[in-house]
């Protein structure tokens, strides 16, 4: 009934696929995602944080053992745990991010 549109298929069904896999993965490899680790929140006046000079301390809403939360562009992907080796820090992944937990500034 549409000659045109078998010769189309066919034609199509002959042409050589193309390989996506191997061109997604170097693609995502090429991708880079900045990764922030927030440790705790905290409100102060802004006549307190103009006053604020070397030394200052800002206190946070987080305990000592609390989790972190880990932000993949400044999304929260993931909760973890602070680890403390010799002179370098690192966070070890605990669990998957509550979205809805970070933007009301819970844990």
């Amino acid at each position: 009934m549409f000659p045109q549109c078998g010769a189309s298929a066919r034609a199509t069904q002959s042409v050589r696929p193309v390989v996506w896999g191997r061109l997604f993965v170097s693609q995502v490899d090429a991708v880079n995602v900045e990764i922030q680790v927030v440790l705790g929140r905290s409100q102060l006046p802004m006549q307190q944080l103009l006053r604020m000079g070397r030394g200052a301390v800002i206190p946070l809403d987080a305990g000592v053992n609390e989790e972190v939360w880990i932000l993949a562009n400044n999304h929260p992907v993931a909760r973890g745990e602070i680890q403390i080796s010799e002179d370098r820090i690192a966070i070890a992944v605990t669990r998957e991010a509550n979205v809805y937990d970070y933007m009301a500034g819970g844990g």
